[in-house]
C-alpha cells in the first residue's frame, strides 16, 4: 500500500509538469553567457514555445539553425515584433542597448521581459513606463532574481513581524573594466535592500576606490550599511546580509543560506548569557542541499531565476502568478541609483571630503 502512494504521488508529480503548457510564442533577444547559462536552462525547462533568437551576428545566426533547429535566428529585431504569434520577448543584451531595444518592444505592445539593467536612467525608465502605458503593453517586467529568491521571500516574510534596528549588507566582487559597476553590479544590492526595506534616504556615502564605496542609508523602520565594492575577487566573491533585530539575527548569505540567531534574554537590562554561558543556538530557515540535484536545489532556481521566468510566462499567458519586479515596481531602485551617481560626481570633484552627507 506503501508503495502504491509513492507511486501515485510520483505520478502526479510528473503529469503536473507535462500539463504546464502554453499558448503562446515568445522571442528571446541576445545570445551572451549570462543568457545560456541562466535564462535558456529555465525556458527549455519549463518547455516555453522559442520561436526566434534574435542576434546580430551572422555567423551566430548560423550557429543557431544547426544548434537549435526548431528556432528560427533572426538578425532583425522588426521581423520577430511584426511576428502576430509572439506575444512576449526576452530581451539580454548589453546593457547600453537594453533601453533602445526595450523602447521598440513597447511600442509593438508586445511583453516585456528585460534583464538588468533595464536602462542607463531614471529618465529612460520612466520613459518605458510611459511607452508601455501609451502601447498597452501587457507584462513589462525586469529581470531583478533575487526578489524571486526563495531565501529572500522567505527573509521578507519574516521580517514583516520584527522590530527592525539595522542592517549590513557586503557585496564584494573583483574588477569590472567591461562596463559600469554601478548599474550593472550594484544594482542588486540596492534593489533587495528596497525591496525589503522600502524606499531609502541616503545619510552618508564615501567612495572609498574605484568602482567601490560605503553607504549608510535610512529606511522607514530600519538604517542600513552597504559596502560595494570590485576591490575584492571573483574568485571569493561574495553578498552578505546580516539583519539586527530586536528578537534575534537574521543572516543572509548568497541566497544561498538563511539563518536565525535569537538574543540573550535580559534581566533588569543585564545579559543573561554573562551570568550563564550559553551555546549559541542558530535556526537555519533556509540552506540549498548540495545533494540532492533536483529543481529546488538547483543556484539557477535558489538565485530566482525560474522563479522570475515562471512569473513573466504566466502573466503573460494571463495565468496567477506575482510579479514583483514590473517596472514601477523598481523605480524606487532607480531614485536610489541617481542619487549614488550624483553623489559619485559629487565626490570626484570634492576628493579631500572625508565623507559626504546627502540631503
Amino acid at each position: 500500500m506503501i508503495q502504491a502512494l509513492i507511486n501515485r504521488y510520483k505520478r502526479m508529480r510528473t503529469e503536473h509538469y507535462l500539463c504546464q503548457t502554453y499558448q503562446y510564442s515568445y522571442a528571446f533577444v541576445g545570445m551572451g553567457q549570462h543568457s545560456l547559462t541562466n535564462l535558456y536552462p529555465v525556458l527549455h525547462y519549463l518547455g516555453v514555445p522559442l520561436k526566434y533568437i534574435c542576434i546580430t551576428s551572422e555567423r551566430k545566426a548560423w550557429l543557431i539553425g544547426r544548434k537549435f533547429p526548431n528556432v528560427k535566428a533572426a538578425t532583425s529585431l522588426d521581423e520577430i515584433l511584426n511576428d502576430e504569434a509572439v506575444k512576449g520577448v526576452f530581451v539580454s543584451a548589453s546593457p547600453s542597448s537594453h533601453f533602445s531595444i526595450a523602447s521598440q518592444v513597447l511600442r509593438s505592445g508586445k511583453s516585456l521581459f528585460i534583464e538588468k539593467p533595464p536602462c542607463q536612467s531614471l529618465e529612460e525608465l520612466d520613459r518605458l513606463i510611459d511607452l508601455q502605458r501609451l502601447y498597452s503593453s501587457p507584462v513589462a517586467m525586469a529581470g531583478l532574481q533575487k526578489r524571486y529568491a526563495p531565501a529572500v521571500q522567505l527573509l521578507k516574510q519574516s521580517l514583516r513581524k520584527e522590530y527592525l534596528i539595522n542592517y549590513d549588507l557586503h557585496y564584494l566582487t573583483g574588477a569590472y573594466p567591461e562596463g559600469d559597476a554601478l548599474p550593472d553590479l550594484y544594482i542588486h544590492p540596492l534593489d533587495l535592500v528596497c525591496h525589503l526595506f522600502g524606499e531609502p534616504e541616503i545619510l552618508a556615502i564615501r567612495q572609498v576606490a574605484k568602482d567601490s564605496y560605503i553607504l549608510m542609508l535610512q529606511h522607514p523602520h530600519i538604517v542600513g550599511t552597504l559596502e560595494l565594492s570590485t576591490a575584492y575577487t571573483w574568485t571569493a566573491a561574495k553578498e552578505t546580509l546580516k539583519i539586527c533585530t530586536k528578537s534575534g539575527i537574521y543572516t543572509l548569505s548568497q541566497m544561498e543560506e538563511l539563518t536565525f540567531t535569537p538574543t540573550s534574554s535580559t534581566v533588569l537590562g543585564i545579559p543573561m548569557e554573562k551570568l550563564r554561558p550559553r551555546h549559541e543556538t542558530k535556526e537555519f530557515l533556509f540552506q540549498r542541499n548540495n545533494y540532492t540535484p533536483i529543481l529546488a536545489n538547483n543556484q539557477v532556481y535558489t538565485q530566482g531565476y525560474y522563479s522570475e521566468i515562471e512569473a513573466f510566462i504566466s502573466q503573460v499567458e494571463k495565468k496567477e502568478s506575482k510579479v514583483t519586479t514590473c517596472l514601477k515596481a523598481v523605480r524606487g531602485t532607480y531614485e536610489l541609483l541617481q542619487t549614488v551617481q550624483s553623489a559619485k560626481t559629487s565626490l570626484s570633484e570634492h576628493k579631500n571630503s572625508i565623507f559626504t552627507k546627502i540631503h
